[in-house]
């Protein structure tokens, strides 16, 4: 079987972009540190059910916009509960069908093989991180320093990222010293390494609800609960990210 899965990274989602046989399958929208964990996930759904999954990835603020005017997605995939709760409320997702589906750890990675506190890993020169007014992991970066007491001294520093993927690839290329991204990023980056982890009490939890839109149907349906269920999990552990609070649906 020649599997349709498509994952589109995207600054501004165009409706026409998403492949006209989308309509026969599950279109997700997923945020960007998401992206190469469920198109994993997405083949394996398709390889045991037939059905296609197209994966749309960007900043979950982008995503949630675009849903909520209209754009075609099955299911909702945010990377902080904030967006989550605005599309809820903007009538765009199905309330009783969200549920956490993982959870992540906010780090700083650097090029090297280093350790050490934030003020000298961030203070030196510029780092990147999400842009703390809309994208999540950027907020979270924002209030972990804050919580720091070194926001006001290091933000001149900051390289600010449209989605996390953005601000991993600066320091991948040597465009910035250091970035502030999630745990799970750096499995897809091996060249990277964690110089620091923040403590988790000292931001907001970083979770990752799902939820079907108002077009979501049987399908959508089943593969939220793949992605809840056991096999759905191990691919999401093995792509670096943790289980939900309660672990996963068995």
């Amino acid at each position: 079987m020649k599997f349709r899965v498509r994952v589109l990274s995207l600054l501004f989602l165009l409706f026409s972009s998403i492949p006209s046989w989308a309509g026969g399958g599950v279109t997700v929208f997923v945020p960007a540190s998401m992206k190469d964990a469920i198109g994993h996930a997405a083949m394996a759904f398709e390889q045991s059910t037939g059905t296609a999954v197209t994966v749309v990835a960007a900043s979950s603020s982008v995503l949630a916009k675009q849903i909520t005017a209209g754009a075609p997605a099955d299911l909702f995939i945010s990377a902080n509960a904030a967006w989550m709760d605005w599309a809820e409320e903007q009538g765009a997702v199905l309330k009783e069908t969200r549920a956490d589906i993982a959870s992540n750890a906010l780090v700083i990675a650097t090029p090297e093989n280093r350790t050490g506190d934030p003020a000298a890993l961030l203070a030196s020169g510029r780092f990147a991180m999400g842009d703390p007014g809309h994208v999540p992991a950027g907020i979270y970066a924002r209030q972990a320093l804050e919580q720091l007491g070194l926001w006001e001294s290091v933000k001149a520093n900051a390289v600010f990222g449209e989605n996390v993927r953005v601000s991993l690839e600066l320091v991948r290329r040597g465009e910035v010293g250091a970035a502030i991204v999630y745990r799970s990023d750096l499995a897809v980056s091996p060249g990277l390494t964690a110089a620091f982890a923040f403590d988790q009490s000292a931001h907001d939890p970083i979770l990752y609800p799902a939820a079907l839109t108002v077009h979501g149907g049987e399908k959508a349906t089943g593969f939220l609960a793949f992605l809840r269920g056991a096999e759905g999990q191990s691919i999401l552990s093995d792509a670096g990210f943790a289980p939900p609070p309660g672990g996963a649906v068995r």
